[in-house]
């Protein structure tokens, strides 16, 4: 009898529990301070982004977008943006080749000046960050390789430039990234173009709603693991 109660409390407290990490996921989603459709967006990127590369949360988010309204196109960029994310391991990395290269006494090789259109387009429209210099300037030919693919983001006209920055803080926000610069410079950028302190606030709830991937992940192989000792 103690035990059969024993079990009937655990299990109700544990409803409790997820009952309240349900209403703080969800917040997002039933608060309304961005739409639902930039809500599903967001959460489409936060899934694929490369630093994440979540299956089955991509899947449910682009379903969930394409509902709310989200065109192909809408969608397509999210996935753009997910890879562009890539970037940063330049802009890590670069600045600390270049540190390290000085400080042994080698140099890089010379290179044929060559034109970098898709570079100017960038610094022409002001999306130009100083943080690229380091890797434009030890490779500028494959950084405008890059930024012929990234300069869609800004000038395609798929997303509004607020959008763009919103979404930007979610990729750098992210818990599976965690970009500091980047996530100040966005910020600062939305700000500018208008976005309000409440929606960069429900940008940042929702990269920390990713958190229930741990229990999405964990608790079906805890049941399973439960199953098979009971056995």
């Amino acid at each position: 009898m103690r035990k059969s109660l024993k079990k009937h409390g655990t299990a109700a407290r544990l409803r409790t529990r997820l009952r309240a990490w349900k209403k703080v996921t969800m917040n997002p989603w039933v608060k309304g301070v961005l739409p639902r459709k930039t809500v599903e967006l967001i959460s489409v990127a936060l899934n694929a982004a490369c630093t994440n590369l979540n299956p089955d949360g991509t899947r449910r988010h682009i379903r969930a977008a394409l509902e709310a309204g989200a065109t192909r196109e809408e969608i397509l960029m999210m996935l753009k943006m997910a890879s562009a994310l890539a970037i940063h391991s330049c802009s890590l990395g670069a600045p600390i080749l270049l540190e390290e290269a000085k400080a042994a006494g080698v140099q890089p090789q010379k290179k044929p000046t060559e034109p970098t259109p898709a570079c100017d387009k960038m610094k022409e429209i002001g999306q130009w960050n100083q943080a690229w210099d380091p890797f434009f300037e030890l490779d500028p030919v494959w950084t405008d390789e890059f930024f012929a693919v990234g300069t869609g983001i800004y000038t395609g006209g798929v997303l509004s430039p607020k959008d763009v920055e919103l979404l930007s803080i979610a990729f750098d926000a992210s818990i599976t990234h965690m970009y500091a610069p980047g996530t100040r410079r966005h910020i600062k950028s939305a700000l500018k173009l208008g976005a309000t302190m409440e929606e960069i606030m429900e940008v940042l709830k929702l990269c920390d709603s990713q958190g229930i991937q741990a229990c999405n992940l964990g608790v079906p192989i805890l049941a399973e693991e439960l199953a098979r000792r009971s056995k």
